[in-house]
């Protein structure tokens, strides 16, 4: 799959500044490159960010991940869950520590952090608990595009909180209309650039695509698919909370196509549906 730009898009983005990959993350990914990384190199790695490591920490100890016992260390952490467990989530806080805007985010990285911690246990319940660590990194990621989109035009804000009350393929489409480009594209080629793992930036691509994604697509693979899948259930169980309106409407754009990826019916989206709530919302009141 490559990411189809057009020629408006091309002479834009040579102007639009995408963040640099962050020097923890660099660090970390040499290391991860050697046939036998070094443990405790990448745990001094991430402990010299202090926000980071706060933030991996926090991941970690989150709902999402249950465990039984704290983990008080990065140490701990990658000894206990492993690196291949640890390194995408130390990408996706990485990643975020790099977006930065003068706009205040924190409505938006609330969202985002609700929805990868979602993901994690949607990705459990549907029975693909091998994608929950780069489904966390997905949805924390999916809308990366959107602070690069902020910081280029000066009216992206206006659509932005048009969005807590329209589904995300019409805002997409004015995008289009007055942008000449959407976040999902921009995302996408962030994602690329920050080499995250191709499904995530297929997935990003994607994202708004109505049900035939599912049933005909000939773009992306059964397990592309299935990450897909899972963020959108994950959106939709968020959004329940936070925009309902909207937010019905898009599961309904693709509600027929992720029930029959999944063979699954409402009832079971239901049930997960509960499961995220209760871990992520109940548990708060």
């Amino acid at each position: 799959m490559a990411i189809e730009i057009t020629t408006a898009e091309k002479r834009l983005l040579q102007r639009v500044s995408i963040p640099p990959r962050p020097e923890t993350l660099l660090t970390v990914s040499r290391e991860a490159k050697k046939s036998e990384p070094d443990v405790n190199v990448i745990a001094e790695s991430i402990s010299a960010d202090m926000s980071i490591a706060a933030a991996v920490l926090q991941v970690v100890n989150s709902a999402a991940y249950r465990r039984a016992r704290e983990v008080d260390s990065i140490q701990q952490a990658v000894m206990t869950l492993g690196f291949r467990r640890v390194f995408p989530i130390v990408r996706a806080v990485a990643l975020k520590s790099a977006l930065t805007s003068d706009y205040d985010l924190s409505e938006f990285w609330r969202y985002n952090e609700w929805v990868a911690g979602a993901c994690v246990m949607i990705a459990e319940a549907i029975g693909r608990p091998e994608l929950r660590d780069h489904a966390y990194m997905l949805g924390l990621f999916q809308s990366s595009g959107i602070p690069v989109m902020l910081a280029e035009f000066d009216d992206y804000a206006d659509l932005l909180n048009a969005a807590e009350s329209t589904p995300w393929q019409q805002v997409q489409a004015k995008e289009l209309e007055l942008f000449q480009t959407s976040h999902t594209t921009i995302g996408a080629l962030l994602a690329q650039q920050w080499k995250l793992p191709k499904i995530v930036v297929e997935v990003i691509y994607y994202l708004f695509e109505d049900s035939s994604i599912f049933n005909h697509s000939s773009e992306l693979d059964n397990l592309t698919l299935d990450l897909l899948g899972i963020l959108k259930i994950s959106r939709y169980a968020i959004d329940l909370r936070t925009r309902s309106l909207a937010g019905e409407e898009e599961w309904q754009y693709v509600q027929d196509g992720v029930l029959e990826h999944f063979q699954i019916d409402e009832f079971k989206v239901d049930e997960m549906l509960q499961i995220v709530h209760e871990e992520l919302f109940d548990t708060e009141a």
